[in-house]
């Protein structure tokens, strides 16, 4: 029941995944389950939504007629129940038994408890031959999300996008020190960034070797990109707006620099400081508003990951197609205009500025800073140096900015490719 009222939310309410499922703060259903029972209300969530195009097609093939258009208790039961049978190691009889249950307890469903039996069981016969089929036609994404991809990347690599985004996406790491050290002890690889890439953890984050001594932390190779093409910031003063949770700061600290770190959130940037605290790295945090924030002296540097669409984490955040709209993007690459805007004021006049976030959308990215520049010609953009941005030579492009997706990063093992969407670009003032 717990899994359905939260796929709702996401659907129905475009609520956040993470948000529903947050260990302390999450869903009141979702908090009064026991961990293992989390674990799998999760699993089954991630999956609903990772695949939910296909399941939608077979749902609606075993039905004789649609579902009315109110029914969205019962909807939700139904993909919930797919998600098990189709692609998780529940037993159907279980995953079936559950939602009929499901279905008569609940007013709103309860006419509908035999055509759930029926049709989760008649899935259960046809998965063999059914879901091969289904896979292969479906795209596992809304419309305009696809629709906006071939307008920016084509259809080809719209196709590999679509199709890495239904994988597990593997577990990096940023550490402070001797990188094959640890990919030996994790089973994992080291990246041409130097991040360790682990497949499958042998153990929860917090219990790997390292974790309490502060040795590393969490962070896709591709968001890890960003901070290190502000240089040598050694001994520098150097802004991180929009910082939590912080894995970028924790980057341009262990690198020397002295730290401002900026957020309007204070929840996140308590979580900040607890990160910092087990990492044994300092740095001046600040709760404010990166479109106001004003400080008392201009600094070398300033990196700003803006808030964006995070149309580039859907591998880690199934949720967001179905959460997040069109308008959501023009909105958020208003909002990041203007903080882009003001970040500029923020350095001195030799300083730079690297503008960055975790959208696959040009809106957010390359359009937004062609009409930066056009408005600002006093700033150029300064290439991305790959020998000074180890890792970042696929993902340099024409204009010198970077651009990372999904499917670009190949790995060997196959089964360890692949990283999140990221753009970033460096800015000077000319001359």
């Amino acid at each position: 029941m717990a899994a359905a009222r939260l796929l709702a939310a996401v659907i129905d309410k475009a609520t956040a995944l993470d948000a529903l499922t947050d260990q302390e703060h999450g869903h009141p259903q979702f908090l009064a389950l026991e961990p293992r029972d989390r674990a799998l209300v999760r699993a089954i969530l991630v999956t609903a939504l990772r695949y939910r195009g296909t399941i939608t097609a077979l749902i609606e093939k075993r039905l004789q007629r649609p579902l009315p258009a109110n029914a969205r208790t019962l909807d939700h039961i139904l993909h919930v129940a797919a998600a098990q049978m189709l692609f998780l190691d529940v037993p159907d009889s279980a995953a079936v038994d559950l939602a009929v249950s499901h279905a008569n307890s609940d007013p709103r469903s309860r006419r509908f408890a035999s055509l759930v039996n029926a049709v989760l069981r008649e899935l259960g016969r046809r998965k063999e031959r059914a879901l091969p089929a289904a896979l292969a036609q479906s795209t596992d994404a809304p419309d305009w999300f696809v629709q906006r991809l071939v307008h920016a990347y084509g259809a080809e690599r719209t196709a590999a996008i679509l199709a890495i985004h239904r994988l597990e996406p593997q577990m990096d790491f940023t550490v402070k020190s001797k990188p094959q050290s640890w990919a030996e002890k994790f089973g994992g690889v080291v990246l041409g960034n130097g991040s360790v890439r682990v497949g499958r953890l042998p153990a929860p984050v917090a219990e790997l070797p390292g974790y309490a001594d502060g040795a590393w932390w969490v962070q896709d190779m591709a968001a890890s990109l960003p901070a290190t093409m502000l240089g040598d910031v050694k001994g520098k003063r150097v802004l991180d707006l929009c910082a939590a949770p912080g894995g970028k700061t924790a980057q341009l600290a262990a690198a020397g620099a002295e730290v401002t770190a900026v957020d309007l959130s204070a929840s996140r940037l308590k979580r900040l400081g607890a990160n910092f605290k087990r990492l044994k790295l300092d740095a001046e945090i600040v709760e404010a508003n990166a479109l106001t924030y004003s400080p008392g002296k201009l600094f070398d540097a300033v990196l700003l990951d803006a808030p964006c669409s995070s149309t580039g984490t859907v591998r880690r955040h199934p949720d967001v197609p179905w959460t997040k709209t069109p308008a959501d993007i023009e909105k958020l690459a208003s909002l990041q205009r203007r903080m882009l805007d003001h970040a500029v004021t923020l350095i001195k006049r030799d300083g730079v500025v690297v503008f960055a976030n975790c959208s696959l959308d040009p809106l957010e990215g390359e359009e937004l800073v062609e009409s930066f520049l056009a408005e600002n010609p006093e700033f150029m953009i300064d290439p991305v140096d790959p020998e000074a941005v180890p890792g970042s030579a696929d993902f340099i492009t024409g204009c010198g900015w970077l651009r990372t997706t999904p499917e670009a990063l190949r790995v060997e093992p196959e089964a360890l490719s692949g990283c999140d969407g990221f753009f970033a670009v460096r800015l000077v003032r000319r001359g």
